[in-house]
């Protein structure tokens, strides 16, 4: 393929159908709202997307879900310091591989219904699962009137904030309504 010519209109459309579909991955829309990854984390998924695309444009033959999974646990870790505990990223690959193999054909009907949910879950918080052995409350506040992004059974996967890892415990407040502040470490006197 001749560089000048730009991409092939299946490369793009495999493209656009990978932002998408990173798009309505709730594990990642949740990271990039809670800014996980820095401020940057929308430019994050961008780049995901871009090294998805390349490596399904550059390996022979195309890479497959286990591999995608890898790629997006990994990302995940190093980016986010989130670690999933669920097998949404291998249902991103698997969606990602069906994906690469439509688009092969020049079909856009799944890029174009990716695209459109997309469009529908844009700035809202995905529903999170809370982790069983958890004492923190539901990071969802259940005032709230979003309760539509259920329906299309959108579940966040388990996650644990990066500054959320250790135990949490309540503070402690004293009769007259004052926080008691204790200090961390030995170092105290």
């Amino acid at each position: 393929m001749d560089e000048s010519s730009g991409p092939s209109p299946s490369s793009i459309l495999f493209a656009r159908g990978v932002i998408a579909k990173l798009h309505l991955w709730p594990a990642l829309r949740l990271a990039v709202l809670e800014g996980w990854g820095g401020p940057e984390g929308a430019e994050k998924r961008t780049w995901i997307a871009s090294v998805i695309v390349d490596a399904f444009e550059e390996q022979n033959p195309a890479p497959d879900a286990e591999y995608v999974e890898d790629m997006l646990l990994q990302i995940m870790s190093d980016e986010f310091e989130t670690v999933l505990e669920d097998d949404s990223a291998l249902e991103i690959g698997k969606d990602i591989v069906k994906l690469w193999t439509e688009t092969r054909t020049g079909s856009s009907e799944l890029v174009l219904k990716l695209e459109t949910e997309a469009e529908k879950v844009k700035g809202k918080k995905p529903a999170v699962q809370q982790d069983a052995n958890s004492e923190e409350e539901d990071w969802s506040d259940d005032d709230d009137d979003d309760d539509e992004e259920n329906e299309e059974g959108d579940e966040a996967p388990p996650l644990m904030p990066p500054q959320d890892r250790t135990k949490y415990e309540p503070p402690e407040i004293d009769e007259d309504g004052f926080t008691t502040v204790k200090g961390k470490g030995k170092s105290h006197r």
